[in-house]
């Protein structure tokens, strides 16, 4: 049988994925989730699924300014485990929550606008999970790109939710603000990197990390699987 053999970085990537959720288990097994469990949970999923979604978008500028190749070859991983999380996070909102009472989880979203962003983020993240994988870039051939760049879309969605609901007011910066503060200013910044302008630019250093002066630098053309 042929072995399967994982680099580093795929075993740092499965790691770090699995973790929140090995946390979770563990701290259900040790009475450790709060006084209040549910919302713990959550907020524990949302992060997770936020974080792994700005994991994906960070491989296209990590290739771009460290000519790290084979980060773009694990974008697809990150992005399908930020769809994990984020179906638990709302399973466990659904479900433990609101008991799958879907007339007053309705009534819930319409009322609170946070929710109704959110839930928004959701089902725009869901084509593209479906049509991440191979066979469905066969089928829909330029349109998959152009499918998957609703990405740019669903982040700042997920920010805002996240900001939304923390109990603070995000653009006056005051109250429970920092971590979603801190997110929206790393999608400013992810967003920055992608202006082709940039990347030219950043592709143009030749001093930097990765970058050999004899060789000419591919990432300045872009690549053909980038999202």
């Amino acid at each position: 049988m042929k072995k399967i053999r994982f680099t580093p970085l795929q075993l740092l990537i499965h790691s770090a994925a699995w973790f929140p959720l090995a946390r979770l288990v563990v701290e259900a097994i040790t009475g450790d989730l709060t006084v209040n469990p549910i919302q713990h949970i959550e907020q524990r999923t949302g992060r997770a699924a936020i974080t792994l979604l700005f994991l994906s978008l960070a491989a296209t500028p990590l290739n771009s300014l460290f000519r790290w190749q084979e980060v773009i070859r694990h974008r697809r991983t990150l992005g399908l485990y930020a769809f994990m999380y984020a179906t638990m996070h709302v399973v466990i909102f659904a479900d433990l929550d609101y008991g799958l009472a879907w007339s007053y989880i309705l009534e819930t979203v319409l009322q609170k606008p946070y929710i109704l962003v959110g839930a928004l983020a959701f089902l725009l993240l869901i084509p593209l999970a479906v049509t991440s994988f191979d066979i469905w870039k066969v089928r829909l051939g330029k349109n998959w790109k152009r499918l998957h760049r609703v990405v740019y879309i669903i982040a700042p969605l997920v920010v805002l939710h996240y900001a939304w609901g923390k109990k603070g007011t995000f653009f006056a910066l005051q109250g429970d603000i920092l971590l979603p503060l801190i997110y929206g200013l790393i999608l400013v910044l992810l967003m920055v990197l992608r202006i082709p302008g940039v990347r030219r630019f950043i592709a143009s250093m030749p001093n930097r990390p990765g970058v050999s002066p004899d060789k000419p630098d591919a990432s300045a053309q872009g690549s053909p699987r980038e999202g």
